[in-house]
């Protein structure tokens, strides 16, 4: 009888452990599956504008079905609208799809006759950010003529702004290109280290765009480690499709991004050369919507490039 109860129990205690397993493998695996999921992949709504343009509803969609979840927006020229809607109306669609707004690209040239002017339109601007729930502010490129005084100019015009923006709630950035990282005329100075340097942290940050950086020649590691709180955002961008073409470290990147205490990332892929030349099998040229397309097909591919690496969190 002793032996007889000794087996209940154990048989009891064992079936115990078993739902226990069971249990904790239960809520394990959807975790294990939505890993990827969770992750906070961002796009430049520049890479398919002319789509989003034409049908901002569908082109949301379509986007947050490829596991974007973040948006980085584009309003050229000062545009009070965003791809033609009113600011709420975007971010309502964009909520609908479980896609957060964290930036947008615009810009106004300074004009000292005409500052108060500039600032009200600045203002304006800053409104319609911070109606999309946006974080940031950037300055997507600026004319200015690479002279130390000049620069300084520049400098200067950006710490105001941005002191405005941080009324808003929001920080003003700037985006790089190539040229950025040539030397001044009258300088032996880096002109985009100049502006990192020469700009007050408090009101401005920088976007730096990897692409551009490495075509510029410079490494972004070296100076996501020289300037680790400036560089709050990224551009990952590559010739095309993100990681096709092996010659950006992303890993390094975003392993260096990451220990700075940054998170903030945004695809951007530009349309090639080739693509837009591109012609049918009738010698008819491409269309905007077969090249919209494709442009869509090279978004999925990066989303699935960033989701699926191991590096990116």
């Amino acid at each position: 009888k002793v032996m007889k109860r000794f087996f209940r129990q154990c048989g009891k205690l064992m079936a115990a452990f078993t739902c226990v397993a069971i249990a904790i493998a239960m809520l394990a695996i959807p975790e294990m599956a939505s890993a990827k999921g969770n992750k906070k992949v961002g796009i430049q709504l520049y890479s398919v504008m002319d789509a989003v343009r034409e049908n901002p509803k569908a082109s949301i969609e379509r986007l947050a079905g490829m596991g974007y979840k973040a948006f980085e927006l584009v309003q050229w020229g000062g545009d009070t609208k965003v791809f033609g809607l009113p600011a709420e109306e975007f971010k309502a669609l964009c909520d609908q799809n479980g896609v957060k707004i964290i930036s947008t690209h615009s810009s106004i040239q300074e004009d000292t006759a005409k500052e108060d002017e500039i600032m009200q339109r600045w203002r304006q601007l800053f409104e319609i950010q911070k109606a999309c729930g946006g974080k940031y502010f950037v300055i997507p490129s600026y004319n200015v003529d690479y002279t130390v005084k000049d620069v300084q100019q520049m400098c200067n015009y950006f710490n105001r702004v941005g002191k405005i923006a941080k009324e808003y709630g929001l920080k003003l950035g700037y985006h790089n290109h190539a040229n950025e990282y040539k030397k001044l005329k009258d300088s032996d100075k880096v002109m985009w280290e100049y502006l990192v340097e020469n700009t007050d942290p408090r009101y401005v940050c920088f976007e730096m765009d990897v692409y551009w950086c490495t075509k510029g020649g410079k490494d972004p590691v070296a100076y996501l480690k020289k300037y680790p709180k400036r560089i709050e955002m990224l551009h990952i961008k590559d010739e095309f499709v993100i990681g096709e073409s092996g010659t950006i470290n992303f890993e390094a990147i975003f392993n260096q991004f990451y220990k700075n205490g940054m998170k903030n990332y945004v695809v951007e892929i530009e349309t090639p050369k080739a693509l837009r030349e591109k012609t049918n099998a009738d010698g008819s040229k491409y269309t905007k919507e077969q090249i919209m397309n494709e442009m869509f097909v090279a978004a999925q591919k990066s989303a699935a490039y960033l989701t699926n690496a191991k590096f990116v969190k």
